[in-house]
């Protein structure tokens, strides 16, 4: 097990407490918008999760809270009603999340997956928060930003080959990322880098939002039902840094606009494999592929990481994000979301047959 994990944890749990310092107790304490709960919600969920899963489930002790249980449970207690639960907040909030963490620095590590699991369960919320304080127009200065790639959108060629896919056994994965096994790719075309503010815009002002020619029967709904006309950030962020905030939805259509597709999530690792990829971690990247177990799937360590979410509803992303914490980084990792969410710091890498 790596050392220093203990102190790893710590140090997310002081990027935690940063990146919610500059708000007020208003911004903290009550949603960004229908789809999202209060921020509150969100440290009291990872204090939850991990005494359940350190405290609780490893070590054998009771729950300090167990009242908070159902309260802090991400099905328990979904988004649309987490702004009208009576949550812990201020000093209370504070007092749960450094006792709970007491109680887990005493817990041995065994061999660390649990403890591992905590820590990136803290890690990706801290995106999530982020994603609120996107939506809130509140994203602290230290938020990062996708970097600037003027270069001309490129389309590399990738041979077909037998790909090995996913992730082996001498590291930290989730479920979904497992078994490792090999899966046939054929030849594509794939752009090196990411679809640029400045080509977005550009189809946006040709009349992207306006036709239905290039979107999908769910997608052109979509736009249509919930006003999606334009994209305010596209035309103010830096025209050569990657577009983000867009759905699958958008993604697809910009895609077929541009006489391209979205690749699939094993061309895309395929491409990560065969290093012609520039950007990755500019932000999220859609793809074409429905979130499913690989053959063999085992659930691990709890159904509902993974399993509850399979099926033609939710789409995988592949990469991560300009925010996303490092330790979470890699190219085996699947994140995936419905393809109506724009909150998400997700964009577009166009790709093609061979």
């Amino acid at each position: 097990m790596p050392e220093g994990l203990k102190e790893a944890m710590q140090a997310a749990r002081s990027r935690t407490l940063g990146l919610v310092a500059h708000l007020s107790d208003e911004e903290f304490e009550r949603p960004a918008a229908a789809f999202f709960g209060p921020l509150v919600w969100d440290l009291g969920h990872i204090a939850a999760y991990e005494d359940l899963w350190l405290n609780h489930r490893l070590a054998g002790r009771p729950l300090r809270r167990p009242e908070l249980a159902e309260l802090y449970d991400a099905f328990e207690t979904p988004r649309a009603v987490r702004g009208e639960a009576t949550l812990l907040k201020g000093p209370a909030l504070m007092d749960y999340l450094e006792a709970v963490r007491a109680d887990s620095s005493t817990v041995a590590l065994g061999d660390g997956a649990l403890h591992e699991l905590v820590l990136r369960h803290e890690l990706q919320h801290n995106e999530t928060m982020l994603q609120a304080m996107a939506v809130m127009g509140r994203l602290p200065e230290t938020c990062g930003t996708p970097a600037a790639r003027a270069t001309p959108l490129e389309l590399a060629s990738v041979d077909g080959a037998d790909v090995v896919i996913g992730a082996g056994d001498d590291c930290f994965a989730y479920d979904n990322e497992r078994p490792q096994h090999v899966r046939r790719v054929d030849g594509f075309r794939i752009a090196r880098r990411l679809s640029s503010n400045r080509e977005w815009v550009a189809w946006a002002d040709a009349g992207g939002y306006q036709s239905p020619h290039h979107w999908s029967g769910a997608g052109w709904q979509w736009r249509s039902e919930n006003g999606i006309d334009d994209h305010a950030g596209a035309r103010t962020g830096d025209p050569d840094t990657a577009v983000t905030h867009v759905s699958y939805f958008e993604a697809e259509a910009f895609a077929a606009a541009s006489s391209a597709r979205l690749p699939s999530e094993f061309e895309w690792e395929s491409a990560a494999q065969a290093n012609v990829l520039e950007g990755i971690g500019d932000a999220w990247e859609w793809t074409s592929s429905p979130f499913t177990g690989y053959p063999g799937f085992r659930a691990h360590p709890y159904r509902e990481y993974s399993e509850v979410f399979f099926g033609d509803a939710y789409r995988v992303l592949r990469g991560w994000s300009c925010v996303t914490a490092d330790r979470i980084r890699c190219t085996t990792f699947r994140n995936w979301d419905l393809p109506q969410r724009r909150h998400l710091f997700a964009g577009v890498r166009l790709a093609g047959d061979a």
